[in-house]
């Protein structure tokens, strides 16, 4: 057991609980970032207008996305997709859609508030083909082999044991089954923003870098793993996302939230990635 380990996902966790419990957010929280009706990430998460309309009114007014997973995704009617870090089931929900009712749907999160929102969203959307377990990414609640599609939004730079996370996508997707995930990466981070707490359950202090997300894969066994797509984040959206990923604690940090920005600008972006299990 790793008590260290066992400590970051319990502040995460309670984190995300807070978040998607505050009385001003009532829709669907994903992952990381900001709500979807103000927040600048998620306007350029990659959801059309289109999309978010086939939700329920809930799901799409407060997302926590970094992107769009199912963007480039060719899930097909009848497939079984699995959301990694599932949240509140905006990413769930339109999974759904894809695979249709012959399809399954299964979301594995940590925290009882996001899993109880899940429900109220999927039942407000009548779907029947989506399950929601309370489990973790890095000891998945899912039988080895068993899932076509491996998706998540912004939640395995939260974990800290990756490299169990890895291995986990390796063990349940079927020969030939496909990983693609959003995420954030990062390189050359400062060394007193690393020492800041609450920029972990921002999604900033745990990302690691494009390499070793990949080389991480390849190690096991997963093929053509490649970044399909990167969002750069700018100082300016850096800010704007800080502002509402932190919430309270951003008072910490407003003095010099600017000039911290300023220090991430071209160090942090949000990547498409991309694998596959050989057959």
């Amino acid at each position: 057991m790793n008590s260290q380990a066992d400590k970051i996902r319990g502040e995460v966790s309670r984190d995300y609980a807070k978040r998607i419990t505050a009385p001003e957010n009532t829709g669907c929280g994903c992952s990381c970032g900001s709500s979807a009706s103000k927040g600048p990430l998620a306007t350029l998460a990659g959801y059309s207008s289109d999309q978010l309309s086939t939700v329920p009114e809930g799901a799409a007014s407060s997302s926590f996305a970094c992107g769009n997973p199912l963007a480039y995704a060719g899930v097909k009617e009848g497939e079984v997709v699995l959301d990694l870090g599932s949240g509140a089931g905006l990413d769930l929900m339109l999974a759904a859609q894809k695979v249709g009712p012959t399809g399954r749907v299964l979301g594995i999160d940590m925290t009882d508030e996001m899993i109880a929102k899940a429900n109220n969203n999927i039942r407000a959307g009548s779907y029947s083909n989506i399950e929601v377990r309370k489990g973790l990414i890095e000891e998945l609640p899912v039988e080895s082999a068993s899932v076509d599609w491996v998706i998540s939004n912004c939640v395995i730079n939260l974990s800290p044991e990756k490299e169990r996370v890895f291995r986990e996508i390796a063990r349940v997707l079927k020969p030939g089954g496909t990983m693609l995930v959003s995420d954030i990466v990062a390189r050359d981070l400062p060394k007193e923003l690393l020492a800041m707490p609450a920029l972990y359950s921002s999604c900033i202090t745990g990302a690691i870098s494009e390499e070793e997300y990949l080389d991480g894969l390849e190690a096991v066994g997963l093929v053509d793993v490649k970044v399909l797509d990167r969002l750069m984040y700018d100082a300016s959206l850096i800010e704007g996302y800080a502002e509402e990923a932190l919430g309270e604690a951003v008072t910490e940090f407003s003095s010099c939230l600017a000039s911290y920005s300023r220090q991430l600008e071209g160090r942090i972006w949000s990547a498409k990635v991309y694998g596959r299990k050989p057959l």
